[in-house]
C-alpha cells in the first residue's frame, strides 16, 4: 500500500518507503530545503563525538551517541531540527527567540538554516546530557 503525506505535517522528501540511510533521505528532498538540511548536518557532524552514528529513525535523519542525539527533516513549508530535550529548549530559550519552537523542535524557514554556532551548541548540550545519563 502506497503512503501519502498529508499536508504539512507530512516530509518534504518524496518516498514511498522509508530511505535506508541519511544520503537516500536526502536526495529525496526537494531544494532549497536540501541545501538547508545539509549545512545543518554538516554543522551537527562537526560539533558530535566521531563515535557519533547516522541513522534513519522515524523517518527522518537522527544522529545517535550514548542514546538519541538530534534529528532532522525538511517539510513542505519549513525545516525542523528536533532537539528531543525539552530542559536543553529550555536553557536556549533566548538564542532561539524569532523560531517557532515546541517541547524539542525548532522549526525554520526552508532556504534558512540555523546558524551552525547555535547548531553546535545544542549538539554539545546534548552529549552533556547522554552522557550524564549513562553516567547513573
Amino acid at each position: 500500500m502506497k503512503q501519502e503525506n498529508s499536508g504539512d505535517r507530512g516530509s518534504a522528501a518524496k518516498v514511498d518507503v522509508p530511505p535506508k540511510d541519511v544520503d537516500e533521505y536526502l536526495a529525496g528532498v526537494p531544494e532549497p530545503a536540501r541545501s538547508t538540511l545539509n549545512t545543518i548536518r554538516a554543522a551537527i557532524r562537526t560539533a558530535a563525538p566521531p563515535e557519533a552514528t547516522e541513522v534513519i529513525s522515524y523517518r527522518i535523519p537522527t544522529f545517535k551517541y550514548k542514546g538519541p542525539l538530534l534529528g532532522f527533516g525538511a517539510f513542505p513549508n519549513h525545516c525542523s531540527l528536533f532537539v528531543m530535550s525539552p530542559s536543553v529548549m529550555e536553557a536556549f530559550k533566548n538564542e532561539l527567540k524569532g523560531f517557532h519552537t515546541s517541547k524539542g523542535t525548532i522549526r525554520f524557514p526552508v532556504d534558512k538554516p540555523l546558524s551552525a554556532a547555535l547548531v553546535k551548541k545544542l549538539v554539545k548540550a546534548r552529549i552533556a546530557q547522554n552522557e550524564h545519563k549513562k553516567q547513573r
